[in-house]
C-alpha cells in the first residue's frame, strides 16, 4: 500500500499543473497582503468634497431665507458651509473631528435655526456662538479631557435623574421602561469612565472603536434581554454576537491591545479559510478530479491493474493520496502566508492572542494564533474532504476530468444559495442537506448553529452519511469497471 501511495505522490509532483497552481496561489497570497498593507483603510472619507461644497454654494445662492419655502433648505446648506469652514482647521484623522461632527454640528444647526428660522432669537444666537467659540478653543488647545469630563458629568446626572424618577414611580409599565433606560444610562456612564480612566482620546482608532462597540452592543443586549416576547432564532444569534463583541471590546479597552486588527499577518491567519479557502479547494479538487480519470484517458490504467494489487487497494491508495494532498495544500498555503506576511508586516503581531467567546463556559477564550488557526482548519476540514471525495467519485465513475472538477466547484458555489434559502425561509427538510452541516466552526465555542434544530452530533452524522454515499458506490463501480476496450 505504501508503495502505491508513494507512486501516486510521485505522479502528482511530476505534473507541471501542480506547480502552476502553487505559483498562482502564491501570487494571490502576495496580492492579498499587498491590498491589506497599502489599500486597507479603517478611517472615514473626507469631511466634505470640493465638488459637493461647490454644489452647496451654487444652490444656496438661489435661495432666500426670508421665503418660508426656502428657509429649511437654506438652514441645511448654511450649516454645511459653516461646518466646512470649521473642519478645515483640523485633520480628518484627529480626535477633534469626532467632536466637530457631533457636538459642534448640533450647535451650528441650532444657531442657524435661530438666525434664519421662524422663531428668530438674537440672544440665543449670541449664547450659542459663545458655546461654539469655547468648544473650538478647547479643540485648539488639544483639551480632549474637557469633553470627556463633560460627558461623564452628563452621564452621572442622567443616571441619578432616572434613579430618582424610579423611586417616585408606581406604574408597572413605566417602571419597566425606566429600568431599561437606567441600564442604558449606566452603559453610557461606564463608557465615559473608561474614556477618562484609560485616557482614550476621541477619534477613530481601535480603542474608540472598542468603546463604541461596547456601548452599542451593551444597549442591544439590554433591549433584547428586556423583550417581553421570546426572541426569534435570528435574534438569539444577534444576541450571542452582541455578547461576544461586547466582551472582546471590554478586553481591548482594559488591556489596550488591538485584537480586532485584520490588516496584518495575524489578522489574515485568523481569517485564513475565508481568504484562501477557495484556492485550497481548487487545488485539492483538481488533484482528486484527475487522479483516476487521467489513468483511463491516457490508457495507463491497464499498466496499473496488472500489478499485484487488488482494485480496492489501488483505488484506496489513490484516495489516501488525495487526503495527503489536502494536508499538503493547507501546509503549503500557511507557509506561503507565513513568509509573505512576514516580509510585509513582520511577525510581532503573532504575539497578540486571538479571542473568542465560549457560550459553554460564558467566558472569553484566549489562545495563540496558530492554535486558533488549527481549530478553524479542523472545523472547516469536512468541507474540503467532502468536496474532494465528490471530485474523486466523479473522476472514478465518469472518467472525465472536466466533469469531476467542474461539478464540485459549482456545487460549492451553489451551496451558498441553498444555505441562504434554507436559513431565510426556515426550510426544515434542507437541514438534511450536507452544506448546512459541513462547517463545524460555530459548534466549537457553543454558538448557535446557522439553522435552528442543528447540533454538532447531527451534523457529524449527516457528513458521515454523505461521505459513505459518495465513496462506497465509487469502489463498487471501479471494481466492476470494464477496461478491455480502453
Amino acid at each position: 500500500m505504501s508503495n502505491l501511495i508513494k507512486n501516486e505522490l510521485t505522479k502528482i509532483f511530476k505534473k507541471k499543473s501542480i506547480y502552476i497552481t502553487l505559483i498562482v496561489i502564491l501570487g494571490f497570497v502576495i496580492l492579498t497582503n499587498c491590498i491589506y498593507k497599502y489599500f486597507y483603510n479603517t478611517g472615514s472619507s473626507e469631511y466634505y468634497s470640493e465638488d459637493y461644497i461647490q454644489y452647496v454654494k451654487e444652490s444656496i445662492s438661489h435661495l432666500d431665507p426670508e421665503k418660508p419655502s426656502d428657509t429649511s433648505m437654506y438652514i441645511d446648506f448654511k450649516t454645511t458651509l459653516d461646518m466646512y469652514e470649521i473642519t478645515k482647521e483640523f485633520e480628518e484623522s484627529s480626535w477633534q473631528a469626532q467632536i466637530i461632527n457631533g457636538e459642534v454640528s448640533n450647535y451650528v444647526s441650532e444657531r442657524n435655526t435661530y438666525l434664519y428660522g421662524v422663531e428668530r432669537n438674537e440672544d440665543k444666537v449670541e449664547e450659542i456662538n459663545k458655546k461654539i467659540d469655547e468648544i473650538i478653543q478647547r479643540l485648539r488647545q488639544d483639551d480632549w479631557k474637557y469633553f470627556a469630563e463633560e460627558e461623564l458629568k452628563l452621564a452621572k446626572e442622567k443616571v441619578q435623574t432616572i434613579e430618582e424618577t424610579i423611586k417616585n414611580t408606581e406604574d408597572k409599565q413605566e417602571l419597566e421602561n425606566l429600568e431599561v433606560e437606567l441600564a442604558n444610562a449606566k452603559i453610557d456612564l461606564e463608557v465615559a469612565n473608561y474614556r477618562i480612566e484609560k485616557e482614550i482620546k476621541y477619534g477613530n482608532d481601535y480603542r474608540n472603536r472598542a468603546l463604541n462597540s461596547y456601548q452599542s452592543d451593551g444597549k442591544a443586549i439590554v433591549e433584547m434581554e428586556n423583550r417581553k416576547q421570546e426572541l426569534s432564532y435570528a435574534e438569539k444569534q444577534e444576541y450571542q454576537a452582541s455578547v461576544e463583541n461586547k466582551e472582546i471590546s471590554k478586553y481591548v479597552i482594559e488591556n489596550n491591545v488591538d485584537v480586532n486588527k485584520t490588516n496584518d499577518i495575524r489578522g489574515i491567519f485568523t481569517n485564513f479559510f475565508n481568504e484562501y479557502g477557495l484556492f485550497i479547494l481548487v487545488m485539492v479538487i483538481m488533484i482528486a478530479g484527475t487522479i483516476v480519470s487521467e489513468e483511463f484517458n491516457k490508457g495507463t490504467i491497464k499498466l496499473l491493474l496488472v500489478k499485484p494489487y487488488s482494485r480496492r487497494k489501488i483505488l484506496l491508495a489513490k484516495y489516501i493520496t488525495v487526503l495527503i494532498m489536502i494536508v499538503f495544500a493547507f501546509v503549503a498555503v500557511i507557509l506561503m502566508e507565513l513568509v509573505v506576511g512576514g516580509i510585509f508586516y513582520g511577525y510581532e503581531s503573532l504575539q497578540i492572542p486571538v479571542l473568542d467567546y465560549s457560550f459553554t463556559s460564558n467566558s472569553l477564550v484566549e489562545m495563540n494564533v496558530f492554535a486558533y488557526l488549527g481549530i478553524q482548519i479542523l472545523a472547516q476540514l469536512p468541507i474540503v474532504i467532502l468536496l474532494a471525495t465528490l471530485a474523486f467519485a466523479f473522476s472514478t465513475i465518469f472518467t472525465n476530468s472536466a466533469v469531476a472538477i467542474a461539478l464540485p466547484l459549482l456545487g460549492y458555489m451553489g451551496a451558498q444559495v441553498i444555505n441562504m434559502l434554507a436559513i431565510q425561509y426556515n426550510v426544515n427538510f434542507l437541514k438534511f442537506f450536507v452544506t448546512l452541516n459541513w462547517d463545524f466552526s460555530r459548534y466549537i465555542f457553543g454558538n448557535l448553529p446557522s439553522m435552528q434544530g442543528l447540533t454538532a452530533g447531527f451534523s457529524l452524522v449527516i457528513c458521515i452519511i454523505y461521505f459513505f454515499i459518495m465513496l462506497i458506490p465509487t469502489f463498487i463501480i471501479f471494481k466492476k469497471k470494464n477496461i478491455k476496450n480502453i
